[in-house]
């Protein structure tokens, strides 16, 4: 007897995510397949608050969208497939009025993934593929313990490019958060 997987949708996610408030457990959906995370380490949610601070600031101060930190979003098309990015940006265009209080429903336009120890590199491409294909226009994945950020976005073929920033160099929010610049020494400052 073959016993099927069962396939969540994001309504089945969020009943799971508020049933027990004790549980300290986030979770994830890729298509359907429900992915279970711990809570971050000290110094990913110490990068986490920074990164949200600083674009937060950024971009209240220049009226241009909203600043989130593990809330869900997910494709408008697609109930079974939602990401919670470490930190996430949407443009004041793109926002949903008024901004949901549940799930997203659209991929931000800047998403950001902080790897942690246990991530592997499978895990992260993934991600990556998933928020670029579905709308985000700009993905960074900071990566901690080599104190450097890649930067993904989508070239004019649809592929992706990838760059990388180093400790010493300046992150630039490019044409998504226009003018928002950040020395990446301030972020990985112990």
């Amino acid at each position: 007897m073959v016993l099927r997987q069962r396939i969540y949708d994001i309504d089945d996610l969020w009943e799971l995510s508020h049933r027990d408030v004790m549980d300290p457990r986030h979770y994830e959906l890729i298509g359907g397949e429900l992915i279970v995370l711990s809570p971050p380490g000290g110094r990913h949610g110490q990068l986490q608050v920074r990164l949200s601070r600083y674009l937060d600031i950024f971009a209240e101060v220049q009226s241009l969208g909203v600043v989130t930190s593990d809330a869900g979003y997910h494709p408008p098309d697609n109930r079974h497939t939602l990401l919670s990015p470490d930190v996430a940006f949407v443009s004041r265009a793109r926002a949903p009025q008024p901004f949901p209080e549940k799930y997203v429903p659209l991929m931000p336009d800047l998403a950001v993934e902080i790897v942690s120890p246990g991530n592997t590199r499978k895990e992260v491409n993934r991600k990556t593929q998933i928020y670029l294909s579905n709308g985000s226009q700009l993905v960074w994945i900071v990566l901690p313990r080599q104190a450097r950020v890649e930067v993904y976005r989508r070239d004019e073929r649809q592929g992706i490019k990838r760059k990388t920033a180093n400790a010493s160099d300046i992150l630039s929010g490019e044409d998504v958060l226009p003018g928002f610049e950040l020395a990446l020494q301030r972020l990985f400052s112990p």
